[in-house]
Formats: C-alpha cells, sequence, structure tokens
C-alpha cells in the first residue's frame, strides 16, 4: 500500500486537484481514495494506474456535483484556488508537468463536471479516448463529442491549446516596470483591446463582483493597485512561481492579500486574475 502511494499520490493529486480547483478536497479525495484501496482485494489492482485514476475521478465527479450549487451561490466571480511549488517529494514534478495553465483552469469553469472529467484527462494528463472511455464509463465516441463540446465552451481552439506557455520574464519585467512607473501608454500597448480582469473576493475581501472589460478599464484598475502598493508601506509585491507559472502575490503586513495571474496571447494580455479571497491563499 505504502508503495502504491508513493508512487501514484501525485498523479492523483495533480488530476483531483484540476478536477475540483481546490487544493483542500484534492488532498481529501486522495486520502479517501486509498482508504478504500487498504480494504479492496489486491486482485482488483492488476493495473493500480488506471483503477486509481478511475477511483478518483469518480470521486471528483461526485463532488463537482454537489458543488455545483454552492458555487451558483457564490458572491461574485469563482476563480480556482492557487498552488504553490512547495513539494519536496517528486509531487513539484507531477505538478509542473501535468498541470493545465491557470487560464485555462478558470474556463473548465464553464463545463459540465463530465466535459471537465474528459478535458483535464486529455489534455494535462495525456490519455488517449479509449483510455478516457475507461476511465468515466463512456463510450469513446461519446468522450471525442464531450471534449469537442468542452473547446467550444471554453471558446479555445487546438492551436492555443498547443500555444500554451508561460510569459518570458523579461516581457513581466517590462509590464511590472510601465506599472510602477505609471506608463499609461505602456501598459495599454500591452494590454488586448477586448483585456478582461476578474477577481475573486468571495464576500470576504473586496474584488468587484462582475469582470472588469475594456483596455482602458483594466489599464485604470492595475495602475491603481501599484500605486496603492508604492504609497502603502505595509504593502509588498513579489513575483513567485504558482501553478507552474509566474504570479504576483501582494501581502498586507506580511500577510497575502491578493495573487495575480496573466493570461498573454500574440504579445499582449487577454485575461488578469485576482484571487483575494482569504479561504483560497492559505497555500501560497
Amino acid at each position: 500500500m505504502i508503495e502504491l502511494y508513493e508512487r501514484y499520490k501525485g498523479l492523483l493529486f495533480s488530476l483531483a486537484y484540476q478536477l475540483t480547483s481546490s487544493v483542500a478536497d484534492a488532498e481529501d479525495a486522495v486520502q479517501d481514495v486509498f482508504l478504500k484501496v487498504q480494504n479492496m482485494n489486491p486482485d482488483k489492482l492488476h493495473e493500480p494506474k488506471a483503477y486509481l485514476c478511475k477511483m478518483i475521478t469518480n470521486r471528483c465527479l461526485d463532488h463537482l456535483r454537489s458543488a455545483r450549487v454552492r458555487r451558483e451561490q457564490y458572491v461574485g466571480p469563482w476563480l480556482p484556488e492557487p498552488i504553490a511549488q512547495y513539494y519536496d517529494d517528486g509531487l513539484e514534478e507531477v505538478v509542473r508537468h501535468d498541470l493545465l495553465s491557470y487560464a485555462m483552469l478558470a474556463l473548465l469553469e464553464r463545463l459540465s463536471p463530465s466535459e471537465r472529467a474528459v478535458f483535464v484527462l486529455r489534455e494535462a494528463l495525456g490519455f488517449d479516448y479509449p483510455a478516457i472511455a475507461e476511465l468515466t464509463g463512456k463510450s469513446e465516441q461519446n468522450c471525442r463529442k464531450l471534449m469537442s463540446r468542452s473547446r467550444a465552451k471554453m471558446g479555445i481552439t487546438e492551436e492555443e491549446l498547443q500555444a500554451g506557455g508561460t510569459i518570458e520574464q523579461a516581457w513581466i519585467n517590462r509590464f511590472v516596470a510601465a506599472l510602477s512607473e505609471g506608463e499609461v501608454d505602456t501598459v495599454l500597448s500591452m494590454l488586448a483591446e477586448d483585456a478582461v480582469l476578474i477577481s475573486d473576493g468571495g464576500g470576504k475581501a473586496s474584488a468587484a463582483v462582475r469582470p472588469i472589460e475594456t483596455r482602458e478599464r483594466v489599464a485604470q484598475f492595475l495602475l491603481g493597485i501599484f500605486r496603492k502598493s508604492q504609497i502603502t508601506s505595509h504593502m509588498t509585491v513579489e513575483l513567485k512561481p504558482l501553478n507552474g507559472e509566474p504570479a504576483f502575490v501582494f501581502r498586507q503586513e506580511g500577510i497575502v492579500d491578493s495573487v495575480v495571474f496573466l493570461e498573454q496571447r500574440e504579445g499582449v494580455l487577454h485575461r488578469i486574475f485576482i484571487v483575494r479571497n482569504p479561504d483560497k491563499l492559505h497555500n501560497v
């Protein structure tokens, strides 16, 4: 059992986290699965990877169905919980290589639980359709349809999926310098015309209840944040790796106040995500 746990806990956590967008829920799901495995007949585990992935998928699908009502009642936009790269037991490598971008995780909220499961199994973990059909209990044809429907709901193309990647450090440095210096024109030039800023306070921290849209409004909002951080002696900002990509971490008197993720396409920012709900910042 210990060998199974050590070998597959990283994979199962990566899958569970992307299905639930919650570190705590993912950890609970992994723990529940291994508790059930302890009481199982070992003969059922002749293909442990497939069996464990099927168990964790079913566990997370049940969770998503029960959580849907709570998320519909959530105050303002709901964003995934950030995850830090602090593991020292091999899990960091799994998270880094098998994790969708934060922007992609946010788009998963548009999907049904079944669509989300198929998308994560295919795009994050690289399972082929026959394997996904086995894991989800659906036909291969149905899985392909769910994948096609998922891409349509998320508004992404195959080319955009293949072009995923982190923003270059030099670009980030230039963007931060422009914000810090209050260079409005430079900031505007680095934002897409239809840029959108989404903030998640969950009713527990101040945040925009609706997305902020247009390049001008987003620039104004970001410049205001950096201006505040400069005039407030107890506010600091640093660039830190979260979810396998660079993110801005704002601290108020040493306590994490908010985390900011950027989505860049074709050299400009399209979406900006700000997580301020304190319940989602414990792992940062």
